[in-house]
């Protein structure tokens, strides 16, 4: 099996992003999933399962599992507004929290890149139920940007020097 992520997956970029979103652990073992995807712009969800719940008492989702969820979000709005997808890693993560999720109910979110540089990218998420107008979270977030390096080239086992 290769180490390289199988970030292109066809030419359609909402199969591209959906594999890059399955070769990350964290987000398989979450259940990201994303929804719609245009330039610049993507939509997705985190199901409701007993086992992200942080409270047992309320059945709230845990608050880490809303900050995971929102930062792999905005990573692959950064990704989707590039012409030509490359790694990016997160450089800052901001997260105001409104409210906590509603028990039994899954977590959708927004994510946009609404700048990107040579080496930096901008993005703004929300995270909701139903509708973005009634907020569990918004995230402001920046990503290194890079631009000489192949998907997946962070991933590759290097040879201690001796």
């Amino acid at each position: 099996m290769s180490d390289t992520p199988p970030y292109g997956a066809g030419d359609d970029p909402l199969e591209r992003v959906r594999a890059m979103i399955q070769f990350t652990p964290q987000a398989r073992a979450l259940g990201v999933e994303v929804t719609h995807i245009e330039k610049a712009k993507v939509r997705g969800r985190v199901p409701y399962k007993p086992e992200l719940v942080g409270d047992p008492e309320t059945g709230v989702i845990a608050g880490g599992v809303i900050t995971a969820f929102l930062d792999q979000l905005c990573g692959t709005a950064a990704v989707a507004a590039m012409d030509e997808p490359t790694v990016v890693a997160t450089i800052d993560l901001r997260i105001d929290y409104m409210r906590a999720a509603a028990p039994g109910k899954p977590v959708c979110a927004e994510a946009q890149c609404y700048k990107i540089g040579k080496n930096v990218a901008f993005v703004r998420a929300v995270a909701f139920e139903d509708t973005p107008d009634n907020p569990i979270a918004h995230a402001v977030s920046t990503f290194m940007v890079s631009p000489n390096r192949k998907p997946g080239a962070n991933l590759r086992t290097r040879k201690p020097k001796p």
